[in-house]
Formats: structure tokens, sequence, C-alpha cells
């Protein structure tokens, strides 16, 4: 093998150009592919920007070019020569101008065959690619994508700097106060018995910054959740966290208006249009069945419900009585694109949502076949019709049920499906959103009452203060939710900043004097000595940059994630330890999974 004794890169592989013909280069990266002409011999050069066509010809020294012919892919090599224009130019690549004609050539690595082909777009088995995450990493779009996400967080780091916010580190080891999503905990050594939290936010950090007067805080932060993992969703994750003091939600969504601006425009090129759209929760659950609906595409929510609480059809008035509703979505313009095989298949869909089918009515060639029709009256048909705004050519769905919640997640999904199959979720047609007025509290069923939908240190709206405790189901939040395309970005509220109204909050969720003292007792009691105003917000970067960039899951824009299990296929942790660092941490571990 040879070394780098004496060699310095000169440039890229990517950033050539017919400009610089002429030029002696130097460069450096991984064996893409070798041809072998017989008297000439062409080896295409990868690194993280691109790739340069290396050309050995009779001109080549024998024995540059007898190492030439010993290359294979994904060997490591440098290379220096003369760059020249190509005879044959080619627009497949941007370097398809120029090549370099190869005067001194250094093999610094061997490599075995890999298992998969190093390329764009690869279809290989995702467990696999996982598992050699190294490899899959120097695919030239895994690689443009993590170039971008470092580009979003320069911008972040540029764009708060310049508008007076300091980045300020906050703890990983911090104090368990579940309230939410499981805690990652972290055993003392030092404390037998006694375990640390991996936050799942700075939460109560950043607010107890804003307590000791730097008013503007940010910071690109590690946070852990132990949950259940879905597509945008990770146990370790990446937040752009902040918080301001002296401010009200208008301010707060000003400043992150104006980074969504600037990050899409620098990054994309994309002009994003201010102020985004508002609406109030119950209105984007009116409307779209969802607290982060997707506006790229209509199929509103209707209601129903006045319509047909006392018609015959036991399916429609049934959810009416017991207190539900029944709503629809008109797909207007696409009947023709779901004849009676696909409808079905949509019935189905929206069970695993809970719901107990779907009902139908399909207007096309002038003519209306319907699964509930012939149960109503002409009147009660048409009622529907107009409420629906129907026409021929029109697919209108309906969906029942006594539990509201179960229809609106069934029709919010349904309409999203619905869209996808119909290919209008085109992925550079950017909608931005703020979804306000969220509910203060939500039942939980699994714990039998009522929980913080956000956190327990999000303020009630003025004018619902009076029900925080006597009316939970009615209080509405000072809270926020920033959307993008039907995915939550980030959320955030303006803070309980006054100590009578925080200990109120606690009541109402259940926890005696003793219980909040025990658990946010160096918040409760900082509060005590002066608290600004304050409010924020946390952006998913992960979740950001999976957008900005089209990836199908976060997955493809971290560069080691975890898989469904939270288990990392490459590392093959989570793993057994040591009994010795057991018992050096006073844990006896129960029911160990076979190995």
């Amino acid at each position: 093998m040879d070394n780098l004794q004496n060699f310095r890169r000169t440039h890229y592989c990517g950033d050539l150009r017919p400009a610089q013909a002429g030029e002696t280069i130097s460069v450096c990266g991984w064996v893409q592919r070798q041809r072998d002409k017989g008297a000439l011999i062409f080896v295409d050069l990868r690194d993280r920007t691109g790739i340069l066509q290396l050309t050995f010809d009779d001109g080549t020294a024998p024995e540059v070019f007898e190492k030439a012919k010993s290359l294979r892919s994904e060997y490591v090599v440098a290379a220096t020569g003369l760059l020249k224009e190509r005879e044959a130019k080619t627009d497949k690549i941007p370097t398809g101008g120029v090549e370099l004609y190869v005067k001194e050539l250094r093999l610094l690595a061997k490599a075995e065959t890999p298992p998969f082909a190093i390329e764009e777009d690869s279809q290989v088995n995702d467990m696999l690619r996982l598992k050699y995450r190294y490899l899959d990493l120097r695919r030239p779009d895994l690689q443009r994508t993590i170039a971008i996400r470092h580009k979003v967080s320069k911008i972040c780091r540029d764009y708060f700097d310049e508008n007076g916010f300091l980045e300020i580190e906050t703890p990983m080891l911090t104090k368990s106060t579940p309230e939410g999503a499981r805690d990652y905990l972290v055993p003392s050594r030092v404390h037998p018995g006694k375990f640390y939290a991996l936050p799942q936010s700075p939460q109560q950090y950043k607010q107890l910054l804003m307590l000791s007067g730097f008013d503007r805080y940010f910071q690109i932060v590690r946070c852990f959740r132990d949950e259940d993992l879905r597509a945008d969703r990770q146990p370790e994750f990446t937040q752009i966290d902040l918080e301001m003091s002296f401010v009200n939600e208008d301010d707060v969504m000003s400043i992150q208006e104006g980074f969504l601006q600037r990050v899409f425009k620098e990054v994309l090129d994309v002009d994003v249009q201010t102020p985004f759209q508002r609406l109030p929760w119950r209105e984007a659950m009116d409307r779209f069945g969802s607290d982060k609906p997707d506006l790229r595409f209509g199929f509103e929510l209707q209601d129903i419900s006045d319509l047909v609480k006392d018609c015959g059809f036991q399916v429609f008035s049934g959810p009416v009585a017991a207190g539900g509703t029944v709503r629809l979505i008109n797909v207007n313009g696409h009947a023709a694109d779901f004849p009676r095989k696909k409808i079905d298949k949509l019935a189905e869909f929206v069970k695993t949502y809970k719901a107990k089918g779907l009902a139908w009515a399909r207007l096309h060639n002038g003519e209306m076949t319907s699964s509930y029709a012939k149960f109503l009256t002409e009147e009660e048909n048409k009622a529907i019709l107009e409420r629906a705004s129907a026409k021929d050519g029109d697919l209108v769905l309906i969906c029942g049920d006594p539990k509201e919640e179960v229809v609106f997640a069934a029709l919010g999904a349904l309409r999203c499906e619905v869209a996808k199959q119909l290919n209008l979720l085109k992925k550079d047609d950017y909608k931005f959103l703020w979804v306000t007025q969220f509910p203060m509290f939500e039942f939980s069923e699994e714990e039998n009452r009522y929980v913080a939908m956000h956190h327990p240190f999000t303020a009630p709206m003025d004018e619902d203060f009076d029900k925080l405790e006597s009316d939970k189901k009615n209080c509405r939040a000072k809270a926020y939710d920033i959307v993008l395309n039907g995915t939550e970005l980030g959320g955030g509220s303006i803070r309980i900043s006054v100590p009578e109204v925080q200990q109120a909050m606690f009541r109402a969720l259940g926890f005696t004097e003793e219980d909040a003292q025990a658990r946010f007792g160096h918040l409760i009691n900082a509060f005590k000595f002066g608290a600004p105003p304050h409010g924020g917000l946390a952006y998913g970067l992960d979740r950001l940059v999976m957008l900005m960039t089209g990836a199908d899951s976060i997955r493809d824009v971290i560069a080691f994630p975890k898989v469904q299990n939270a288990s990392e296929p490459m590392t093959r942790c989570p793993d057994t330890v040591d009994q010795k660092q057991l018992d050096e941490l006073s844990i006896a571990v129960t029911n160990p999974e076979e190995a």
C-alpha cells in the first residue's frame, strides 16, 4: 500500500470544471468503477462532492498504468495529473466536461466487494443498508442530504445569532419528571439506587434561563424519548430549541417565520411567503380531521350530523343520538379514479382508525351509485349532496361514530390517503400553517385522568383561566404548532410565569403540593424570585431536513439512525453488559432476554 507522504489534495472531485483545464490537479477518493479498454483505462473516482473521470493511456508511465489495471470498486486512491477538457463531453455528471490524465497514482487501501452497489437511490433492503451504514453513507444522495442538514444547522446558528439569541448548552443528565413520554434512565454509580434521565427536551432548563435574565436562548440539542417509532420519529433526535422573554405568541411566531423563510431560500432557493396562515385547533379538526393538516389539496370535512340525526338509517342516526358525529369528504372530480373495488379498499383503510365502515356515493356519467341512498329519503339524499357541493364526477365518502375523535382520525387520514393515490402530494409544494389555541388537556384512557396536552408549563388562554380546574375539556392553551405539508415541524407555547397559575395547573393535573414540589420544586422555587413573561418553541431538525430533501423517513437524514424497535443494526445496540458493570451500578437484571 502507498501512503500520503509528500502528497497534498488540491481539489475535490466534484468541483472541477473546464475553466480549470490545463492545471495540475491532485484528488483523493473511492473508485466508483474501472473500465479497462486495453490501451485505455478509465476510472470514475468518487468523493463527497461528486465523480471525476481519471484517464490512463499510452502516455501514462507503465507502472502507473499497471496499478490502474488493478483497481476495483471502493479501492481508496490518490491521483495527481493534468486536467483536460473531454472530447466526448457528458451532461450526466457536473464534471462531464473534464478528465484527469494521471501522472501519479497511489493505492491507499484495497476493499472487499461491498454487499450492495454504492449508487444513487439504492433499492437495497433497509436492514442491509443500516447494517453496513458506513457503506450506505458513501452513496451520493445520502451524502447530499447530510450536507444539507449541516447547512440548515449553520443557517440556524447565523440567523438566531443575528437576532440576539445566545446558544447555551443545557445538561444531558437531568432529573426524571415523568409527565408525558417515557424517560431514558441512566443509573448513578456514585449514588446507588438513584437515576438520571436523558432529557426529552431542555424545557425546564430553558425556562430557568429566562428567569436568569438570558432573554433570548437557542440550542441545537439532542433529546431522547422512549416511545414507539414511526417514519418521522426516533428515540434520539435533534431539536432546534429556543425561548424568548417579554413576548407574546405573535412575537415567537414572527421570529420563526423569518427563520424558515431564510433557510428555504438559502438551501432550496424557494421563496416562502409570510405571514403563515393560522388556524385554531378546533377549526383545523372540523375542516381537516387533524391538528397537523396538509393544505396541498382540498377534500375538507363537512358535518352532516344535523341532516341525518332523524333519518331512518341507523348507521347515520345512531352515532348522532349517542352524542357523536357524521361527516363527509368530497373527492371532487375524481369519481372515475375510484371504481367499486378501490372504494371497498378505502372502507378497509378507515377501519384501521377504529371506524366501523365507510358510506359512499359516486356520481359518474350522470348517474349516482351509492351504498346508503336507498335507506334515505329523496330530500335527505339531496341535502347531503348539497352540503358536499357534489356534482357529476365527484365521490362522496361518509363516516360516522359515537366518538368524534374516531371520525376525525378516520376521515383525516382518508383525505390524505386519497390524495396520495391521486398523486396530489407534491414534495416541492410547501404549505406552512400555524395551528393555535390547542386544548390545555387531553383525557388519558391509560391513566384515567386529564393530562397536559403539551406540558404542565403551558399557559391557558386568558379568557379560559377560570376553566383550568372546573372545565378541563374546554380549556384552551396559548400553544401553537408549526405544520408543513401534514407534518408537525415543531411546537411551543407561552409559558406560565405566575406562581399561582402554575400551582392551579398542578392541582388540575391531580398533583398534591408534595408531588409538585418533589417533581418540579426547582422550578417552583425559582418562580418566587421574579419570572418574566416568556415563551418558546422547538423544531425537529430531523423532520425539517426530511421535508426539505423529500426523504421518506428521518432515517435518511440521520447519519446513524435506529430502526423500528429502537436498535441499531450496525453496532447491534442495545446489548448486554458485563456483570462487573452492573455490580458497580447496584443493578440486578431480572428475566433477561435470551441472547
